[in-house]
């Protein structure tokens, strides 16, 4: 009896390290930062500007998403993840060095065209070196990528903000980007672009800018109470419509099964999930006094709840439908019980976003895996990059109208502004597990 290799056996090795490496250092960029920012917004006086510390980086990452999509499609990984590494570190020096709150969302704006495009390019690296039956273990390994971001992201990022500033949060980054670069080269320049990729469609490129510049006209319009701001919401939302069907699969918005709707709950699940993520630490520090590394500890026993439920969904052979809804489930529910323990202690949102982080860990990977099956090789960049605009749009735009919320509730009121953040948040996360019951394709 032939054993077979698995994604450390030869020939899978060097990428399986090399694509967790990068997540790693993504990974721990995205949960220092978020323990870091009542910092920042604290040292830059710009509270006002706390959720677009978030939304800015979501926003940009859309562009650069659906130019990854085709340009991976037509010319291989290779160049397109050398340049958005390039650019993700130019973002990183920027934040640091940020001499206002204005400056740094920029720089913040700058790392979010440098994200999309590497992650675009790791789904078809996966797609093109990796067998099928080999995939959910991929993924469950890139969960496993959080672990120790997850252990010491947040408690190292705030402990580095409150003893040597929050800028070395950004500027540490920076020599950590070159290794894991130089492992993947070879993987990359090994995967030769697909023979029958399609010449990219224009209609593509004016889609992208509508909704990025939506996105950001919405936003800021939700985030003063000037009826003058009226027009820049009716604009954004124009943007969106014009924009958006034309990036995701026919039928997203309608809840059509099979793929349309995995892409449907990725973004809904991404946007509940990472709005109460951002704001967690807000309420901590906040409403509960809590250190920065005290919320960082927080936010870790999340993602620990991640990366503990991928590694159970990549090694069983239960159908993908099932634990992506099991994981909506747990989202939702983690969710409820985190807006509630908020309110009353903080050490109590601890054990409630285990669950939540439980619940992202068994959808997420199965979404991904759902949707490298569902679509063609020379579909695989395109959709990938449909999935990413999913991510990112859907949670730009729930941390951004909770931060309208927020910030409209005002400090005085912090709390009842935060419960009603975390009331959409919960409601969004329940529409997931309804689209969640779309994602079967039948026969």
């Amino acid at each position: 009896m032939t054993t077979k290799p698995g994604i450390l056996g030869t020939g899978f090795r060097a990428p399986t390290f090399g694509i967790v490496l990068v997540v790693t250092l993504l990974a721990f960029e995205s949960m220092a930062v978020g323990t870091v920012m009542p910092v920042v917004a604290a040292d830059l006086d710009g509270l006002s500007l706390y959720a677009w510390g978030f939304s800015a980086t979501l926003i940009t990452s859309l562009a650069a998403t659906v130019l990854a999509g085709g340009w991976v499609d037509r010319s291989g990984p290779t160049r397109p993840f050398l340049v958005g590494l390039g650019v993700f570190v130019a973002g990183l020096l920027i934040a640091g060095a940020a001499p206002s709150m204005w400056v740094f969302v920029a720089g913040r704006a700058v790392q979010g065209l440098g994200t999309g495009v590497p992650l675009v390019a790791l789904y078809v690296v996966i797609a093109r070196v990796y067998p099928e039956e080999l995939r959910s273990r991929v993924f469950a390994a890139l969960s496993a990528a959080w672990v120790l971001p997850s252990l010491i992201g947040p408690a190292a990022g705030g402990a580095l903000a409150e003893h040597a500033g929050w800028r070395w949060v950004f500027l540490g980054l920076v020599p950590l980007v070159i290794p894991p670069a130089l492992m993947l080269l070879p993987v990359l320049r090994g995967i030769a672009p697909s023979g029958a990729a399609p010449a990219p469609g224009r209609s593509r490129y004016p889609a992208a800018l509508g909704v990025a510049a939506g996105t950001g006209l919405l936003l800021y319009g939700l985030d003063g109470t000037d009826w003058k701001l009226l027009p820049a919401v009716l604009v954004g939302l124009a943007g969106l419509a014009f924009g958006l069907p034309r990036l995701v699969p026919p039928g997203t918005l309608r809840l059509r099964r099979g793929l349309p709707s995995v892409i449907l709950v990725r973004g809904l699940l991404s946007g509940a999930f990472f709005g109460t993520d951002v704001f967690i630490p807000l309420a901590l520090t906040r409403l509960h006094d809590f250190s920065a590394t005290q919320a960082g500890i927080v936010l870790t026993v999340g993602a620990l709840g991640w990366s503990a439920a991928s590694q159970i969904q990549g090694r069983s052979e239960r159908p993908r439908e099932f634990y992506a809804l099991l994981g909506a489930v747990l989202v939702t529910t983690g969710i409820v019980l985190a807006t509630v323990a908020l309110q009353f202690s903080g050490w109590l949102a601890a054990p409630a976003w285990i669950v939540g982080g439980a619940g992202m860990g068994f959808s997420i990977g199965s979404l991904s895996v759902l949707l490298l099956d569902l679509s063609a090789e020379d579909e695989q960049g395109v959709n990938s990059s449909a999935l990413q605009i999913s991510d990112t749009l859907g949670s730009s735009l729930v941390v951004g109208v909770a931060g309208a919320l927020v910030t409209g509730f005002g400090a005085a009121r912090l709390d009842a502004g935060l419960a009603v953040a975390g009331a959409l948040f919960a409601a969004i996360a329940a529409f997931g597990v309804i689209a969640a019951l779309r994602l079967e394709v039948r026969t």
